[in-house]
């Protein structure tokens, strides 16, 4: 027992050079790609790679827009399950987890249990009055939050009975690894949804922006990049992440323009329980407005424009153009310090010429926590639709009692004459 917990110590003194190296993903660029760029030097046909996988997944992803706020959806579930495959399977290669008992079916069980909570949450949120006509549901939006827990409570007991006396150590390793992994995916992919109910245009520009700074100071880096930027990113140079900050800003300011023109990306996303299907219908709010704006008098003599025309959104698209480019690229470098602790060089093979989903993702994660909590500070108000949903699943005496009390307090307000009967 005393040589195990020696040998057991020594391996959590283990310097980064004594981790075991993961096996390197495989090359798999198609082949038709190969023999076109067969003459071209490592550095332009990784270019081409890139930019040409690039190209199609960015007509994927407005394919997917055009079929609708559900397909997005499905589309942030695939990624996050994905995502979360990457990262324990890095685990699993690096630690030998091969012989752990159950390691692998408790990571895709407790995947699965906290999608059951979060997803259930907003079922509860925004699918009220579907919940109320059908009666099983209701038993299980009840007690969704106890339900959860009895899930997970399952499965950290089947952890507990899983324990091998010369694997202890390592088993709360993984166990670790898997509520980390657990933090960085599911929790994250639920704030992009959350942050698509409240309108299509507070998931597509910020996800865009990510997209725009990414391809913008690849592209300034790659022509111009002289000066290192960090060291965890040696590719990484300040020409590019400069260069990318004022393209995305631009950007952001153009691409809220138009999206600010059409009813389909302003409004909150809602379940129609009338024709079973999300809508996108509503008046436009303030924000997407087009409102008149006096140009700063140092501004005026170089544009030489007293006013501007532009809508309320636009403001707050500074706002997430600029965290995509200044704090979203921070994501990245914590990927990249993550890989080097393990040395890897991509999280998987997925896509030819930029590696896994996960190093594609990795600065939409933080982008979308920042969109959720910006949201919630400056921009949303109380949500009458919400609220009425809410009331009308209440049972008749509560409803009641709510009408009373509301038209007592708009009594006092001299809203209602006292004399108003209901």
């Amino acid at each position: 027992e005393g040589d195990l917990e020696e040998r057991l110590c020594e391996l959590d003194l283990r310097s980064d050079s004594d981790i075991p190296d993961v096996p390197p993903p495989t090359d798999s660029t198609p082949e038709i790609l190969k023999r076109a760029l067969s003459g071209l030097s490592a550095r332009w046909k990784n270019w081409w790679i890139r930019g040409i996988l690039t190209l199609a997944m960015i007509s994927g992803f407005f394919l997917i827009i055009y079929m609708g706020s559900f397909m997005l959806m499905l589309l942030v579930l695939s990624i996050q399950v994905k995502c979360y495959h990457e990262i324990i399977t890095i685990g699993y290669r690096v630690y030998h987890s091969y012989d752990l008992p159950w390691f692998r079916s408790l990571s895709w069980y407790f995947l699965l249990c906290v999608n059951y909570f979060f997803y259930g949450e907003t079922v509860a949120d925004y699918f009220a009055t579907f919940v109320q006509r059908r009666e099983q549901l209701q038993f299980l939006i009840r007690y969704h939050r106890f339900i959860s827990f009895a899930l997970y409570l399952t499965g950290f007991c089947m952890f507990v009975l899983s324990l091998v006396k010369k694997h202890y150590r390592l088993q709360f390793y993984m166990f670790a690894w898997t509520h980390v992994t657990l933090l960085i995916t599911v929790t994250q992919s639920h704030l992009v949804i959350q942050n698509l109910f409240e309108g299509m245009i507070w998931f597509l520009v910020p996800i865009s922006s990510v997209i725009c700074n990414d391809i913008t100071a690849y592209i300034f880096g790659f022509f111009f990049g002289r000066t290192p930027l960090i060291k965890l990113s040696p590719k990484k140079t300040w020409e590019g992440f400069i260069g990318g900050f004022f393209s995305t800003v631009v950007f952001g300011f153009i691409f809220s323009y138009f999206l600010a023109q059409h009813q389909y990306f302003v409004c909150p996303v809602e379940y129609s329980s009338e024709t079973n299907r999300f809508v996108t219908e509503c008046e436009p709010s303030e924000l997407f407005q087009m409102k008149k704006y006096s140009v700063p008098p140092l501004l005026q003599a170089v544009l030489g424009w007293e006013t501007v025309n532009m809508y309320p959104f636009q403001m707050h698209s500074f706002a997430l153009s600029t965290f995509a480019s200044l704090i979203g690229p921070f994501g990245g470098f914590f990927a990249s310090g993550f890989k080097r602790a393990f040395k890897i060089k991509d999280f998987a093979d997925t896509i030819p010429g930029h590696g896994g989903i996960m190093d594609r993702f990795d600065c939409q994660y933080l982008m979308a926590t920042f969109v959720h909590v910006y949201i919630t500070s400056f921009i949303r108000g109380p949500n009458p639709s919400k609220l009425l949903k809410q009331l009308l699943i209440l049972q008749p005496e509560q409803q009641l009692s709510v009408y009373k009390a509301l038209k007592s307090h708009l009594v006092e307000k001299g809203i209602l004459q006292p004399s108003l009967r209901g």
